[in-house]
């Protein structure tokens, strides 16, 4: 496995587990994302490359700043796309956000149901605040990570 496998894996495992835990991403995890990706970029094609991880920064930044500005992503979501975007370049950081529109397309439609049948299974219940609170937005961290992951599988 290369270096830029090695430190997908690492970021996409804090970045989950972080987000899953608190809800939040801390912001060392997408800055060691942007320095391992400038650094393998740099690495692997010298200043070129820094160019290279920079645009994949910006792509990465710019492809999820839209639904941050409209409320539906969080600001650390956005961040951990731009370190990836540096990690990948902007042709594959482009493949990862599909994957990861995909991917998390599945997940939402999966906790929406599981989230459904809870609420079947005790009717007249009402949930309580902190577990309303907690059902209205779902961790997407873990969908970029399996999308960046899935666009570093080789074709062919």
């Amino acid at each position: 496995m290369t270096a830029q496998v090695w430190i997908a894996i690492l970021v996409g495992l804090a970045a989950t587990a972080d987000d899953l835990a608190r809800r939040r991403i801390a912001n060392w995890i997408p800055l060691a994302a942007l320095l391992g990706g400038l650094s393998w970029q740099i690495g692997q094609s010298g200043w070129k490359g820094g160019l290279y991880a920079l645009g994949g920064a910006v792509a990465g930044f710019a492809v999820f700043l839209i639904f941050y500005l409209l409320g539906g992503m969080g600001g650390g979501d956005v961040k951990l796309m731009a370190g990836f975007g540096a990690l990948l370049g902007p042709a594959r950081l482009l493949e990862a956000a599909l994957w990861t529109a995909g991917v998390g397309g599945v997940i939402a439609v999966s906790v929406i149901a599981v989230r459904f049948a809870l609420r079947a299974s005790r009717p007249g219940k009402p949930a309580n605040q902190e577990e309303e609170q907690g059902k209205e937005s779902i961790p997407y961290a873990p969908a970029i990570t399996l999308g960046v992951w899935l666009s570093l599988v080789p074709k062919g």
